[in-house]
C-alpha cells in the first residue's frame, strides 16, 4: 500500500456511514431515562464529537419530526417521538412498500429468519404475544 492508499483507509476509518451518526443520537436518546440536552448526548456518544456536530444532528432529527424538544435553560432537551421498536417497524414498512414485489421481499425476508425469530413471528400472526404467552389485543401484530 503507497502513502496515497493509506491516507485515504485512514480518512474513510474515522468518517461514519451516512446515518450512523444519527443511528446513534437516537440509541443513546432510546436508553436513556428521559430528555436529554446536547452537552448529555455528546456525552453520551463514543468518541470525541465537537458540539456543535451533535447539536446539528438533533436539529436534523427533530426537523425530520423523530424528536420533540423542550426549553431547558438557553437550549432545549430532545426526546424521541418513537420507541426504538416503533421506529424500526415504521422504516421495515418503508423499505417493503418501495419495493416492486412485495411478496418476493416478504418470502425472502422469512426465509432468512432465525428458527427463533420464525416462532416469534408465526405466535404474532396466530395472534398470541410471543413475550407474554398471552393474546394480542387486536390479533394481527
Amino acid at each position: 500500500m503507497d502513502e496515497r492508499e493509506a491516507d485515504g483507509a485512514r480518512k474513510t476509518a474515522g468518517r461514519r456511514a451516512r446515518g450512523e451518526l444519527e443511528s446513534e443520537v437516537l440509541a443513546a436518546l432510546w436508553a436513556a431515562d428521559g430528555p436529554l440536552t446536547a452537552g448529555q448526548v455528546r456525552e453520551a456518544l463514543p468518541g470525541d464529537l465537537a458540539y456543535t456536530t451533535v447539536l446539528t444532528i438533533l436539529s436534523r432529527l427533530h426537523g425530520k419530526e423523530m424528536l420533540v424538544r423542550r426549553r431547558e435553560g438557553r437550549g432545549y432537551a430532545y426526546e424521541p417521538v418513537r420507541d426504538e421498536a416503533s421506529h424500526t417497524a415504521q422504516r421495515m414498512r418503508s423499505l417493503l412498500e418501495g419495493g416492486s414485489d412485495r411478496e418476493a421481499v416478504l418470502a425472502r425476508f422469512v426465509s432468512e429468519l432465525s428458527e427463533q425469530d420464525e416462532h416469534v413471528l408465526h405466535q404474532l400472526l396466530s395472534g398470541h404475544d410471543a413475550r407474554s404467552g398471552g393474546d394480542c389485543s387486536g390479533g394481527r401484530a
